[in-house]
């Protein structure tokens, strides 16, 4: 479980073919890693392979690889990385899984005032799990939904998250990885059986008219 709260941004190394998938090499700064644990690289959530100073390597499996953009990673890509949350943090975002639920597509980056607003595309599969004002996260970090557009998100980033993440390098045409609310996610699943019966019975409510 993570928060969305990036703790630095590392960068791709390099990238091979294992026995474990597609293997990334991290450069990243954290002193204590150890061998098992996870962490989210893009808030993709992935398991430390081996480490040593300044680096550390994570595979991709094939359904990883099919859900998120990790295949087109390359040396000198940019990663914002973020480790397990422990039981004794502080909840800054929301609670993040690091389950990468879609790949979303920038439509437009602008700046209106101090906000720097970047418009998202994203499945239609996927637009009812989002709210306005609700969270959402992006390369796995913690954001609000400024606005619901007819194609997708709206998002407003503060001076703060450009500094501290990769987000600010997002320009038309990036691809992203989107994990919806998991609270979101669990109300869906539950009123599934619900939207289909009103559905089911309002088709036969119109049928019943026509006829």
């Amino acid at each position: 479980m993570f928060t969305g709260l990036i703790e630095q941004v590392g960068e791709i190394e390099s990238v091979r073919t294992s026995e474990a998938g597609r293997e990334l090499r991290v450069r990243a700064a954290f002193p204590d890693l150890a061998t098992g644990e996870s962490i989210a690289v893009n808030g993709a959530c992935l398991t430390v392979r081996e480490f040593g100073s300044g680096w550390f390597t994570a595979a991709a499996v094939t359904t990883t690889l099919e859900r998120t953009t990790i295949g087109d990673w390359k040396a000198g890509t940019r990663v914002n990385l973020e480790r397990a949350l422990r039981a004794s943090d502080r909840l800054g975002g929301h609670i993040v899984q690091g389950h990468v639920d879609c790949v979303g597509v920038v439509g437009a980056v602008g700046q209106d005032g101090d906000a720097h607003l970047v418009d998202l595309s994203i499945p239609a599969a996927f637009e009812s799990l989002f709210v306005l004002h609700g969270s959402v996260a992006i390369d796995g970090v913690s954001l609000t939904v400024n606005d619901i557009k007819p194609s997708g998100l709206q998002l407003s980033l503060i001076e703060y998250t450009l500094r501290n993440t990769n987000l600010g390098d997002l320009k038309p045409g990036s691809r992203v990885h989107v994990e919806a609310d998991v609270i979101a996610k669990h109300v869906r699943r539950l009123l599934e059986p619900y939207l289909r019966d009103a559905s089911a019975l309002n088709s036969l409510t119109d049928y019943s008219l026509e006829h």
